[in-house]
């Protein structure tokens, strides 16, 4: 798996447009610079790069994903959560720890949010002794961690563990972080396509405690 990375400069680098990048950076509050590549150029060119490439091992993702986080360029941390995201299945429960790790290092939410929904929910459906980290993470005093425990079961469906949902958006309800606040209604929101009465409810029961922005986005579909 050691050409993986120079696989993608090959294929990256050279369909770089500095324009495109220096908006994207500006979205972004200039937190990363971009190569400037549009997310479906992007898709092609990581299918690309990767073709004819081994299934990885968890030990491959324990090293192919912190070295696409130390690139500069926000593109390479799009496809390592893409990369984990497509071989979920592959690593134990002790992968959290890396996960945890990605979150936490060039925090944004067009990272976080793949990996929260991706990585850790799909790491915490195989290995459902994960949800007692999850727990942990609901209460973390880093709020990208938070969100992550609030959003793991996004994609659950009529399997989501609603104790722990509407625990976690109840325990953080007051949280004064945007992004925070964001992801309560979020994934209540999706949490109401299974069950909206159960939403409704949880609402009505909580209204008090919850922000405004989280009760807004949570009830657009009820």
């Amino acid at each position: 798996m050691t050409d993986l990375i120079p696989r993608l400069d090959a294929h990256l680098r050279p369909a770089a447009d500095p324009v495109r990048a220096a908006a994207q950076a500006k979205y972004m509050r200039d937190q990363f610079p971009f190569l400037g590549l549009a997310a479906p150029t992007l898709q092609r060119l990581e299918r690309a790069a990767l073709a004819g490439l081994p299934p990885p091992t968890e030990d491959d993702l324990r090293a192919v994903a912190p070295a696409l986080w130390q690139r500069d360029e926000r593109e390479y941390q799009y496809v390592a959560c893409s990369y984990l995201a497509r071989h979920v299945g592959v690593p134990g429960p002790g992968f959290l720890d890396v996960v945890r790790t990605l979150v936490t290092t060039k925090s944004w939410w067009d990272t976080v949010d793949p990996l929260a929904t991706r990585v850790a929910g799909g790491l915490v459906r195989r290995h459902p002794e994960l949800a007692a980290e999850m727990d942990k993470w609901a209460r973390d005093d880093n709020m990208w961690v938070v969100r992550v425990a609030i959003l793991h079961q996004l994609h659950y469906g009529a399997a989501t563990d609603t104790d722990r949902l509407f625990g976690y958006c109840r325990a953080q309800a007051g949280h004064r972080d945007f992004f925070v606040r964001k992801a309560i209604g979020w994934a209540l929101r999706q949490y109401a396509r299974t069950d909206p009465e159960a939403v409704r409810a949880f609402l009505a029961e909580n209204r008090a405690r919850l922000s405004a922005l989280s009760i807004r986005e949570a009830a657009k579909h009820l």
